[in-house]
């Protein structure tokens, strides 16, 4: 009987782990399909129906809604590189940075679009390896000289570090000693898929493009 359990243990343990490989395969693959579809279906419905309620009379072919979407996303994209357009759009900012709620969930939302498209000048910095005991976490400095901390009256230079979690679970924001991380010499983009894929990906470039 306890070589029977030990066997069966040890099968479920090498059919889990067959299950986690594919997973790990599948589900990317899975998530990116479901938001092209969402996307597509989301575009097709809407904006084919503002096509078909302004423009009776025009023949519509099925797919014309996704079409104006994708054209709609890249107006706006060379938009935002117009002065007066882009003075609209830091105004229609501000505004919804302002609103209660609101501005909870936009904030968040804009700062993480703008730190995966590279453009926001407030984005993640330099990579770091955060040691603990004989481990090293992979974080990003978010911020210098914090203030308001209690650790800066004392004068000891603080900085902040995001150390996520795989898979985007979460993560964890902490403020510790300048000398107590160690950059890396890891794209930004690099050390993103390194954390989100739990390791799994974990070829990339160096920061430096070499």
């Amino acid at each position: 009987m306890p070589q029977l359990t030990k066997k069966l243990k040890q099968a479920g343990s090498a059919l889990a782990g067959v299950f986690l490989r594919g997973l790990v395969v599948v589900l990317p693959v899975v998530l990116t399909a479901a938001v092209l579809v969402w996307f597509a279906v989301a575009t097709e419905e809407f904006l084919g129906g503002i096509i078909r309620g302004l423009l009776p009379e025009l023949p519509y072919w099925p797919g014309l809604g996704i079409v104006l979407g994708i054209a709609l996303i890249f107006g706006v994209g060379l938009l935002v590189y117009a002065r007066v357009a882009r003075l609209l759009l830091l105004q229609a900012d501000a505004m919804l940075a302002r609103i209660p709620v609101v501005k909870t969930i936009y904030v968040s939302l804009r700062d993480v679009a703008g730190l995966m498209s590279g453009g926001s000048k407030k984005g993640f910095g330099q990579v770091v390896a955060v040691q603990i005991q004989d481990l090293r976490l992979i974080g990003f400095v978010t911020t210098e000289n914090p203030k308001g901390l209690p650790a800066q009256a004392a004068g000891e230079k603080l900085i902040g570090v995001y150390l996520p979690m795989s898979y985007g679970i979460g993560g964890y924001t902490v403020y510790l000693p300048k000398d107590r991380v160690e950059p890396l010499d890891l794209a930004l983009e690099d050390a993103m898929r390194i954390t989100m894929s739990g390791g799994v990906s974990a070829g990339g470039k160096r920061k430096s493009g070499t």
